[in-house]
């Protein structure tokens, strides 16, 4: 199928953006921990977790129909349970900016970055918990029905988390007064330009498997 070259691609993309989102957080930030006294290991619970969760097992979430081999309720229970994980993971990752700014005095909530990111979270349970609903009750007609529009508005949201993980990746920038040629701006804007092409392989792999299947 057409689909299995960007499925290779976007997993490609994916574990490089992981690797390097890591190699930011581990060796430039100075680690990871939510128990931390150090407001910076706090903080990179936050996006480590958001990338992690709400992208790369979401982006998983979404191929899984495309990558996993099995039946179709196989593969729709590893979809809904990849997107239960993504939420959990995503709380933890919001309280942990939340704890973090109340470490530092920030204020809450007061950038573009944290209203998509809050927002893309809010209607990503909304859409979590209407394909839960329509799995085990509707009918096969209400399923058939409503899915392109779970579809579509999954990739739609898939897009919203990777704009806030841009715009947050280009706030932490700022925040940290980074120069354009440090080694560390650089790392930063390569995880930015992984998690990107990520996200569009991932979308051409359900595009193309789509294409694939109507022709």
């Amino acid at each position: 199928m057409p689909s299995y070259s960007t499925s290779v691609l976007a997993h490609l993309f994916g574990i490089i953006a992981l690797i390097l989102m890591l190699v930011w957080l581990l060796h430039y930030q100075g680690g990871i921990e939510y128990d931390s006294d150090n407001a910076f290991r706090v903080f990179n619970v936050h996006p480590f977790l958001m990338f992690f969760g709400f992208i790369f097992l979401v982006g998983q979430a979404i191929m899984s129909y495309h990558t996993v081999p099995g039946s179709h309720e196989t593969q729709k229970t590893i979809h809904m349970a990849l997107h239960f994980i993504a939420i959990v993971l995503g709380i933890v990752g919001i309280c942990a900016v939340f704890k973090y700014h109340d470490m530092v005095n920030l204020v809450d909530v007061y950038s573009l970055h944290s209203w998509i990111g809050l927002g893309t979270f809010c209607l990503f349970g909304l859409q979590w918990l209407f394909g839960l609903t329509f799995m085990f009750q509707g009918t096969r007609q209400s399923r058939a029905a409503m899915a392109p529009w779970h579809i579509a508005g999954g990739r739609a949201l898939f897009f919203m988390a990777i704009c806030a993980a841009l715009t947050g990746l280009m706030e932490r920038t700022a925040m940290l007064k980074l120069f354009p040629h440090q080694r560390e701006s650089h790392l930063i804007n390569f995880t930015g330009l992984a998690i990107l092409l990520f996200g569009v392989f991932v979308d051409m792999t359900v595009g193309l498997a789509h294409a694939y299947t109507y022709t």
